[in-house]
């Protein structure tokens, strides 16, 4: 068997539709809505760099019902500049991209090879000493264990399964030809190159069953770096699994520690030193930033009085830096003191405050989210799969929903009775 090394991709989400960016008005759609094509130019370079063997992309190379051919013709020019540099490319479709979704799939260049959907199969490369297996999906909504049918591992070749899957579930994801490790082992091979899951996870070494996540977060649910694995096999063994970061924009979900702030030039102080800091760390990428403070402070109900405002604030210091974006603030701060502290006990203020303290969506203050849940279920899943969806029949989302009323409400009460 030969030294050799491949890339293993997955989820390119090519040209993928943002929605909901449009509400706000500074977000830096041409760098989001062009990042998916940026970080496909990336992974072809590094293809070039690392002379790769070959490429593996496990799925989900389209979005769905796209409109018109330019994602397939960028995506073949792509495959052709590895057509130049002799690299074969290895892909099977996804859910987003399967047969029966995909209406205008155009022919691949000839380096590019698309497994069949009906059944599994199996392509050698001799030369290397490869077997590669895999098996596309023929339609989007496929429940069936699809990893049980492929073949056993080839003797004496190294055997890689190529498979769009959530495993036995994963958060966030639908449940796609579901398997299990016990499955997978079973057949024998060396490399299982997985795709569907948008976050980097290793599941096993032994044998290696790997999902390099997406390719390109796009929006906060898939923050953090993307990208794919550069896998290295000396004679017939994974030497080596390295993670390639190759997005061009990064989400980040961060948590600022406001305890002890005293004043609000001090805590936006705080804001613009963590923006920097998150900034440093993006290796040049554009980041766009979702911060959430926490933390004892005096200012909690000034925070939560005007939101708005001091979002903006936050904005304009992100703006300051060029390439941050706050996508958005949220609050998880306390106060100090007890919100009735200065009041007299029996007060109608301080009455009004534990009144609103208590409130809970319970009871009748809940009627009306089974009959929501009921209408969201009606939508389609690319209404309500990607970005930061408000389900309403996620008890933790209507605790938080809960606790923002509260304080919304604490914060107009005492700015209105004048209680620091």
């Amino acid at each position: 068997m030969s030294t050799f090394r491949f890339l293993h991709a997955a989820d390119l989400h090519l040209d993928s539709p943002l929605r909901g960016l449009e509400a706000y008005p500074d977000a830096p759609l041409d760098q989001i809505r062009g990042a998916t094509r940026r970080a496909l130019e990336n992974l072809v370079d590094r293809a070039i760099e690392e002379q790769v063997a070959f490429l593996l992309l496990a799925g989900d190379i389209y979005d769905g019902e796209w409109k018109d051919y330019h994602s397939a013709l960028f995506f073949a020019r792509c495959m052709g500049r590895l057509r130049e540099a002799g690299i074969r490319v290895f892909l099977i479709s996804g859910n987003h991209d399967a047969a029966s979704v995909i209406a205008r799939a155009l022919r691949p260049p000839d380096n590019v090879h698309v497994f069949a959907t009906r059944h599994p199969e199996t392509v050698r490369l001799d030369a290397l000493g490869v077997a590669i297996h895999g098996q596309g999906y023929a339609r989007r909504d496929n429940r069936e264990d699809m990893a049980a049918a492929y073949p056993a591992a080839l003797p004496g070749l190294f055997n890689i399964g190529l498979l769009h899957t959530a495993l036995n579930g994963r958060a966030g994801h639908e449940p796609y030809a579901p398997t299990s490790l016990a499955i997978l082992a079973g057949k024998g091979y060396d490399y299982w190159a997985l795709g569907h899951v948008h976050q980097r996870e290793v599941v096993s070494q032994t044998p290696w069953v790997v999902f390099p996540g997406c390719l390109q977060g796009r929006h906060i649910r898939e923050a953090g770096s993307k990208g794919a694995v550069l896998v290295s096999v000396e004679e017939g063994r994974v030497q080596d699994v390295a993670e390639c970061q190759l997005d061009v924009l990064r989400w980040q979900e961060c948590r600022l520690d406001v305890t002890g702030c005293d004043s609000l030039d001090t805590l936006l102080q705080k804001v613009q030193g963590h923006f920097e800091a998150a900034l440093s760390q993006a290796d040049g990428r554009v980041v766009a930033l979702r911060l959430r403070l926490a933390g004892a402070t005096c200012l909690h109900h000034e925070l939560h009085r005007n939101l708005a405002r001091w979002t903006e604030e936050c904005r304009a210091l992100a703006a300051g830096l060029g390439s941050v974006w706050l996508e958005k603030l949220m609050l998880d701060t306390r106060p100090v003191a007890t919100p009735w502290t200065g009041l007299e006990e029996d007060s109608p203020l301080a009455g009004l405050i534990r009144a609103v303290q208590d409130l809970t969506l319970s009871g009748p203050a809940a009627m009306g989210v089974g009959e929501l849940a009921e209408l969201r279920s009606r939508l389609p899943v690319e209404l309500t799969g990607d970005g930061d969806p408000f389900d309403c029949r996620d008890p933790e989302r209507l605790g938080e929903l809960q606790e923002e009323v509260r304080e919304l409400l604490l914060g107009r009460l005492l700015g209105q009775g004048r209680v620091a």
